[in-house]
């Protein structure tokens, strides 16, 4: 099982490892900092030895990454593994925006359930089974958000079952949610951010975030 040191230390970007196993195109490492799409976050760009890294996957609890035809690497081969920083620093604070601005509709709309989610580096989304336009609680719900951020609240993350991988974040006082993703320190990082509503259907509903600072 590959040990995923991006949990460990977010903020890492440079690894030495060995390859664990080969499919044709894809390996798996023996750790990795490369992080995976789950959760609605997309996954790191970056390369593994002199390789792109094509995509990263999910396989149950491995992870499995797809190079160029012809690669040439066999299980036992020293590789360095780098992820590109300043997308992997977007990914981690839009996603906590994204975070905050879901508890913060949860406890104004009791009742609103989300519908889905994606992070990507260049804005967030989260899509609500709502029935009433969002707009006029955006104000109120930036403006929370931003208190939130300003007070520069730390964001402690850790494990709720190892064994099973099962991970949280929790901002004391705000609340404490199950998710596997990278988690920034503290919610100052997200800086300034902005909010739209987006009308994707009947009974649909969709927020998206971006940083001020694109």
């Amino acid at each position: 099982m590959t040990r995923k040191l991006f949990w460990d230390d977010p903020y890492r970007t440079r690894l030495d490892t060995r390859i664990a196993a080969v499919d044709g195109d894809e390996v798996a490492l023996e750790a990795t900092i490369f992080y995976a799409l789950s959760g609605g976050q997309e996954s790191d760009a970056g390369t593994i030895g002199r390789f792109d890294v094509l995509e990263a996957r999910k396989d149950g609890r491995e992870i499995r990454y797809r190079l160029a035809p012809g690669h040439g690497l066999v299980p036992g081969d020293a590789v360095a593994v780098a992820i590109d920083w300043q997308r992997r620093y977007r990914l981690m604070r839009l996603h906590f925006a994204a975070e905050i601005v879901l508890e913060l509709v949860m406890h104004r709309l009791p009742g609103i359930r989300k519908v889905g989610a994606h992070i990507a580096a260049d804005k967030a989304r989260i899509d609500f089974a709502w029935d009433e336009p969002l707009t006029p609680l955006l104000p109120e719900l930036a403006e929370r958000a931003m208190t939130i951020v300003v007070a520069d609240t730390v964001i402690l993350s850790g494990f709720s079952d190892e064994a099973a991988e099962r991970r949280f974040w929790e901002i004391p006082g705000l609340a404490r949610v199950p998710c596997g993703g990278t988690h920034l320190r503290r919610a100052g990082e997200i800086g300034a951010l902005t909010l739209k509503r987006r009308n994707t259907g009947k009974g649909k509903e969709r927020i998206e975030i971006a940083l001020v600072d694109a």
